[in-house]
């Protein structure tokens, strides 16, 4: 299952997840750069459990070549659709997790799951020589978070039905938790890192992603990280919103909410709306006309039911004005 996108709009811009996707591609770039030096650069800087494990290995490392790889691993990848997978699934779940924790709190959980994973990969693979290299243990432990926070959320899912591919839309629980499953599942079934797949960092991922956001949320966030959150929070709302709109009785008539922020609300706005309704999706440009007010309604003639007589009712959408 690929994910699209997800339902939850984060009220702030993903400074921090938007420089961990940099610095991965960046980190990426530098690795293909080595030619025929990349094996040894992804020995150097991947997680080697054996390197810690086997004394004749680990004499020729000091103690900062040691640590260095607990970080460095997390940042460095086998290949670009590893490197493509890993950013787009933490580009789909980052900014709403970022959102909720703050800047920098995030960026510390981001790398305290990367750590986290790199720690249980080393314990159950104690001997392994295999470098383990990639973002996927930080990112498991952000969808780990997602996992708790935004459970309801929908993420809209390319799902392979046999030969054909169909868009749904699944509650983020379900989504993740069947990757979890998968995860488990693969880690039960096969060898420590089979196909080059480290499982166990997966789930240690995950549960610390869990753990920890459970931990940052008993902590308050610090002044500067408050002023960082305000510069950074986005001044208008989203260009595309999804709607799911709901009748009365057998009513013809459509009701639901679409929000705008003030500024918008003062001098007028276009969106564009998806209404969902179960498989069927409708996408028009909805105007917002200028000195609208919180609580107006939008009347958009025959877009409701359809009527037996014949004809649709409307739809009418209530205006909710965020500052």
């Amino acid at each position: 299952m690929i994910p699209i996108r997800d339902t939850i709009r984060s009220e702030t811009y993903p400074v921090i997840n938007s420089i961990l996707i940099a610095l991965n591609i960046l980190a990426f770039l530098v690795e293909q750069s080595q030619g025929r030096a990349i094996d040894e650069f992804i020995f150097t800087y991947g997680l080697v459990p054996a390197r810690y494990s086997v004394p004749r290995i680990s004499v020729y490392f000091t103690t900062v070549q040691q640590v260095i790889p607990f970080f460095t691993f997390m940042f460095i990848h086998g290949g670009f659709f590893h490197i493509l997978g890993n950013m787009w699934f933490l580009y789909i779940f980052g900014d709403n997790v970022e959102d909720r924790l703050g800047h920098f709190r995030y960026l510390a959980f981001y790398l305290l799951c990367g750590l986290a994973s790199g720690i249980s990969h080393l314990v159950l693979n104690w001997t392994s020589q295999i470098p383990t290299i990639g973002a996927s243990g930080a990112i498991a432990g952000v969808m780990g978070a997602y996992f708790i926070l935004y459970p309801r959320a929908k993420v809209l899912t390319l799902v392979p039905i046999f030969f054909f591919l169909h868009f749904m839309e699944i509650p983020a629980f379900l989504f993740l938790g069947f990757w979890f499953l998968f995860q488990f599942l693969s880690a039960t079934t096969s060898s420590a890192q089979a196909g080059g797949i480290a499982w166990w960092a997966h789930i240690g991922g995950f549960v610390s992603g869990i753990i920890f956001l459970k931990l940052f949320q008993l902590l308050p966030e610090t002044r500067t990280g408050q002023k960082f959150r305000d510069l950074t929070r986005k001044r208008a709302s989203p260009r595309l919103q999804v709607i799911r709109p709901v009748g009365t009785g057998d009513g013809p008539n459509l009701y639901d909410t679409i929000t705008v922020s003030g500024r918008e609300a003062r001098s007028g706005t276009r969106k564009l709306v998806n209404i969902a309704d179960g498989d069927k999706k409708r996408t028009f440009v909805l105007t917002v006309p200028q000195g609208i007010s919180d609580g107006s309604s939008l009347r958009l003639k025959g877009m409701g039911r359809q009527v037996p007589e014949g004809g649709y009712g409307d739809l009418f959408l209530k205006v909710h004005i965020r500052d």
